[in-house]
């Protein structure tokens, strides 16, 4: 057989590689490289103000906020405003913006208002779609803020919201509709939003029991288990606590090695999918991946940066004897993401490879990606992703989209905007990461939901018909065909760790046709509020781990 390629052959690969090329200067945000898994886009190259804190509210725009306290941002206020603060730092009259609303279907944005300082404050979602922000630093550290997910709707802030200061606080959804805000700086206690009658705030010893001389007990990896208590790690340890009693109900074992995970060692965590959700007895599983080891942060304040941490540890926190489970990454990372994907895998992202959290302190930034799978055997969970061309450093942040990528913003590790001498620059723009699944040659096998209707209300325990097609030609007419579907709670995310963030399996089980690419598959709603709280969730279906499009759907 000959080698050799005809001329009408060379020719169409010769046109081939012109078009790519030609392709590739029209549009410049597009950047796909062939070498590994996924691929990055360019959203905006600036939007003006740097994303240390994202939400994705129901509306599919993302709302996102630095710090008033920065200086000017690169984004003017709009019609003349500025923010009159005498409590500031850096300016009293400040006719910048320091938030921004940001549509990720039009890729635009808009400036928006806050007031006070929201510096490493936290927040989460209202089962009515109300994003509920709370805490900061200086005049913003007992301050409630409320974003309505409305057109043109702005910051509304209420004075002495809270009870205490909340600085480096986490917040996540009750059961009961409301929100807990665990911890921040010096604050040993938990609070709640909307207030009770009662007590203003409760004290837990945990915190305090935790608080190192780094205080490595901050922004506290916080879940809701499926007894409804509450998961909460800080430095490297956790317990299960009922909220409604002031009650450990279980102490976990120290995580091994003894380092710290939680801020400023800022490892990263999630609570796996929770699947299975019609057992008679329900199974949560933590993960806890990087950190930066035991006194990082006072050698990286003398200019010496440690390696970060590259193991992760999972427990089953359901367990009567829980044991931790160590695993190792293929890269060393601090200041990661880590996000639920719809098709049950979770992506880690961001950071850097050595130092630790905070101004100035983190080295060698971790471009690459990883997505870990977890059921898949130890040993082989991690795939590493194609890497992105921007350090994403202290003070980003990345969240899941409704159509499946992920976006990618923020790093500012230092004081003011500084876009110039420094190691690494003030970074304004916006990326997205497409995971595998939205490779091009999936296409023919990605579903489209077209029932229910986007903004259906669920009910719990609920039989749910879900139709969607799918054109994988290899698949005849009357095949049944297997698809997983998937509910997740989009997380608020700052520094590291997403809070809120869960995503439950409703259902994997086969799906029959009903006559050329369309198919129906019937899954069990969650039953109980412990499993999915009130509130909007992202309805995926996932055909060979290829997910659909999101569809906007509430629990109440």
């Amino acid at each position: 057989m000959s080698n050799s390629i005809s001329p009408s052959s060379y020719y169409l690969i010769l046109f081939i590689k012109s078009l790519i090329i030609i392709i590739s200067l029209i549009q410049p945000s597009l950047c796909i490289i062939p070498s590994g898994g996924g691929y990055w886009q360019l959203l905006q190259s600036s939007v003006g103000v740097s994303a240390m804190h994202m939400q994705l509210l129901k509306n599919d725009r993302v709302i996102f906020f630095d710090r008033t306290d920065f200086g000017q941002s690169n984004l003017l206020l709009p019609d003349g405003k500025c923010r009159y603060d005498p409590n500031d730092t850096a300016l009293i009259i400040d006719c910048t913006a320091h938030s921004i609303e940001y549509n990720f279907l039009s890729n635009t944005f808009r400036p928006l208002m806050v007031q006070t300082d929201v510096w490493c404050s936290s927040g989460s979602v209202m089962p009515d779609g109300r994003l509920i922000q709370t805490g900061g630093f200086n005049d913003g550290e007992r301050k409630v803020r409320v974003f309505n997910p409305c057109d043109n709707c702005d910051w509304l802030e209420i004075d002495d919201g809270l009870a205490v200061r909340r600085w480096y606080a986490t917040n996540h959804v009750l059961p009961d509709g409301r929100q807990i805000i665990i911890g921040g700086r010096k604050q040993f206690n938990y609070e709640f939003y909307p207030k009770n009658s009662d007590s203003s705030y409760y004290n837990l010893p945990f915190l305090m029991e935790t608080n190192d001389p780094e205080e490595n007990n901050l922004y506290p990896f916080v879940y809701l288990n499926v007894d409804g208590n509450l998961f909460i790690f800080a430095n490297n340890r956790a317990i299960l606590l009922n909220y409604v009693m002031n009650k450990v109900v279980k102490t976990y074992p120290c995580i091994p090695g003894g380092d710290p995970r939680s801020y400023p060692s800022s490892g990263s965590s999630v609570l796996l999918p929770l699947k299975n959700l019609q057992a008679p007895v329900l199974e949560a599983e933590v993960l806890v991946c990087g950190g930066a080891p035991k006194g990082s942060y006072q050698l990286a304040s003398m200019g010496i940066f440690m390696e970060a941490l590259n193991t992760c540890g999972r427990i089953k926190i359901t367990d009567s004897n829980p044991e931790w489970v160590m695993e190792t990454m293929p890269q060393s990372r601090v200041m990661g993401d880590m996000i639920l994907l719809p098709n049950g895998h979770i992506l880690i992202i961001n950071g850097a490879s050595r130092g630790t959290a905070g101004w100035e302190l983190g080295r060698n930034p971790v471009l690459t990606p990883v997505i870990y799978k977890p059921e898949y055997t130890i040993g082989f969970r991690f795939e590493i992703q194609n890497p992105s061309t921007i350090p994403r450093m202290y003070h980003s942040a990345a969240i899941l989209l409704r159509d499946g990528r992920i976006l990618v913003g923020g790093s500012n590790p230092h004081v003011f905007y500084n876009f110039s001498d420094v190691v690494y620059p003030t970074e304004l723009s916006l990326e997205a990461f497409s995971p595998p699944y939205l490779d091009l040659q999936f296409s023919n096998l990605r579903p489209k939901i077209f029932s229910p209707p986007s903004y259906s209300m669920l009910g719990y325990n609920q039989i749910l018909r879900v139709e969607f097609t799918v054109t994988d030609m290899l698949v005849s007419a009357d095949q049944e065909i297997v698809v997983s579907v998937t509910m997740a709670a989009p997380s608020f995310t700052t520094h590291s760790f997403g809070m809120n963030q869960r995503i439950l399996i409703l259902g994997n089980q086969k799906a029959s046709s009903l006559g050329g690419s369309v198919y129906q598959v019937f899954v069990t709603t969650p039953s109980s509020v412990n499993l999915a709280p009130f509130g909007y969730y992202l309805l995926f279906v996932a055909y060979q781990d290829i997910p659909s499009e999101g569809i906007w759907v509430s629990m109440q």
